[in-house]
C-alpha cells in the first residue's frame, strides 16, 4: 500500500491525524495546506514580541483523543487555576471548584455569584457526570444548555453571573443555544481534568503532531479549487489524480453538490492588549456578565505562560462574541470597559492586535462524540474529516481524523 497515492486537503488538527493514522498503516500520504502552516484554526502569531493565538483557546487536558495523540509533558503544559473571576465595575468575585480547592469551600459558599443552593448543585452535577461515560453523555436528551441550566434548578443569578458568559465565551454564541450534551462533555472534561496551555502557544500542538510524520509530504501555501471524482484541481490550475481523498476542510467550498448544505460558522473577535502588570491574583479566565459591555471573556495568558510575552510585559486577551464591526474604534471601546471594570487608566492598556475569526467554530444542530468510520465516507474514494462531523472541539477534530483513516484504509482493503 506503500505506492497508494492518498492525499489530505488541509493541515489542520484532523488532517494531521488522518495522516499519523495512514502512515501506521504503511501509507506515505501528501496534505495540501492552502495557508503558510500546518494548524487550521489552532495557530499562534509571534507579533512585536509576544506569543497571540489566533483567538483564544485551551485544550481541556482530559479529552480522551488527545491524551492519546499528544506528548503533554513534551508541550510544557500550563495550567489554569480551576474557576474563575466574575469582573463588575468595582469588584470581582471568584468561583472555585470546591473538589479542587478544598481552602475554598468556605469562600465559595459566601460568594455573591450565585445561592449556596447553586453551589451545592454544581457539586452534585460535576459528580453525576464524572460517573458517565462520553458515549452516555451523548446519548442523553438534547435541549439547549439554557433551558437545560433551568430545569436542573439553577438560579437566574448564578446562570448570568457564570454559566452564560462562560460558555458563550466557548460555545461562541450568545444564548446559550448550544446542546446540552455538548455543555455536559465540557463541563465533565473541565471537572475531570485542567484547561491548559502549551508553554510556546497553541501552535505547539499542530507543531508536535506534523513532527510525528515521518513518510507524510506536506506541501504549504498549495490552495485546492475543488475536488471532481478523483482529481484535485488546484488553483494554479495543476490537476492531481488521486487513489484516495480525504478532505479535512470545509467540504462545501471543495465539492460543487455540497454547496448551501453547511451553515455559517460561528466567529470570534479577538483584542491582544499588553499592560505594564497583571491585575489578575491567579492565573484563572475573568468573566465580564453585562449585556451592555463587548467584551464576554478576559485572560492574562502571561499569567497562565510567561513565555507568551518575551519582554516580562502582561499579555492580556479579550474575547467579543458579539456581532460588531472590527474598525479602529474597537480597541478603543473595550480599552474603556477595561478601566470601567479594574480603575486602571485605558491609555495603559497597549493595543497589539485584533484577530475577527470567522470560522472559529461549526455551528452544528446534532453533535455526537463520534460516528462510525464508515460515515465519513462522501463518494467513492472520498472521505471527510473535521469537527464539523461531531462537535466543536479539538477532540472532535482528532476524532474525525481518525475515522476518516480508518475509512479510507478499509476501502483500500475492500475495494470491491
Amino acid at each position: 500500500m506503500s505506492e497508494t497515492k492518498v492525499y489530505i486537503v488541509g493541515a489542520g488538527i484532523s488532517g494531521l491525524i488522518a495522516a499519523y493514522e495512514l502512515e501506521r498503516a504503511g501509507i506515505s500520504p501528501v496534505i495540501l495546506e492552502a495557508s503558510d502552516g500546518v494548524g487550521g484554526r489552532v495557530r499562534t502569531d509571534d507579533v512585536n514580541g509576544f506569543l497571540l493565538d489566533r483567538g483564544f483557546q485551551v485544550l481541556l487536558t482530559a479529552y480522551p483523543e488527545a491524551i492519546r495523540y499528544l506528548d503533554y509533558q513534551e508541550l510544557h503544559l500550563k495550567t489554569f487555576a480551576p474557576g474563575a473571576v466574575v469582573m463588575k465595575p468595582g469588584n470581582l468575585f471568584t468561583i472555585h471548584d470546591p473538589l479542587r480547592q478544598p481552602s475554598k469551600v468556605i469562600n465559595m459558599a459566601f460568594s455573591p455569584v450565585g445561592t449556596l443552593k447553586d453551589k451545592i448543585k454544581i457539586f452534585l452535577l460535576t459528580q453525576s457526570l464524572k460517573k458517565k461515560s462520553e458515549e452516555e453523555i451523548f446519548a442523553e436528551p438534547s435541549m439547549s444548555t439554557l433551558k437545560f441550566l433551568q430545569q436542573y434548578g439553577f438560579s437566574e443569578k448564578i446562570i448570568e453571573n457564570f454559566f452564560k458568559p462562560f460558555f458563550k465565551g466557548i460555545f461562541l454564541e450568545e444564548n446559550l443555544e448550544t446542546s446540552s450534551r455538548m455543555f455536559k462533555f465540557v463541563f465533565k472534561m473541565f471537572g475531570i481534568g485542567n484547561a491548559a496551555v502549551p508553554e510556546l502557544g497553541m501552535q505547539a500542538i499542530p507543531n508536535q503532531l506534523s513532527q510525528k510524520l515521518q513518510k507524510t509530504t506536506i506541501k504549504l501555501n498549495t490552495p485546492v479549487e475543488k475536488i471532481e471524482g478523483n482529481q484535485i484541481i488546484l488553483k494554479s490550475g495543476e490537476r492531481i489524480l488521486a487513489d484516495k481523498i480525504i478532505i479535512a476542510t470545509r467540504p462545501d467550498l471543495l465539492l460543487p453538490q455540497l454547496s448551501g448544505q453547511f451553515k455559517p460558522d460561528r466567529k470570534v473577535i479577538n483584542l491582544y492588549f499588553s499592560l505594564e502588570k497583571s491585575f489578575m491574583i491567579s492565573p484563572m479566565i475573568a468573566l465580564v456578565p453585562y449585556e451592555s459591555f463587548l467584551s464576554n471573556n478576559l485572560v492574562f495568558m502571561t499569567d497562565v505562560s510567561p513565555a507568551y510575552s518575551k519582554e516580562g510585559k502582561a499579555l492580556l486577551s479579550v474575547s467579543v462574541i458579539k456581532n460588531v464591526g472590527v474598525d479602529d474604534s474597537l480597541a478603543k471601546k473595550i480599552a474603556i470597559e477595561m478601566e470601567a471594570l479594574t480603575g486602571i487608566k485605558s491609555e495603559h492598556f497597549k493595543w497589539i492586535k485584533t484577530y475577527e475569526i470567522q470560522e472559529a467554530l461549526p455551528d452544528l444542530d446534532d453533535l455526537q462524540n463520534s460516528i462510525p468510520f464508515s460515515n465519513t465516507k462522501i463518494m467513492d474514494g472520498v472521505f471527510l474529516a473535521g469537527d464539523y462531523l461531531l462537535n466543536g472541539s479539538i477532540n472532535a477534530a482528532m476524532t474525525s481524523g481518525r475515522k476518516a483513516a480508518e475509512a479510507c484504509l478499509y476501502s483500500l482493503q475492500n475495494p470491491h
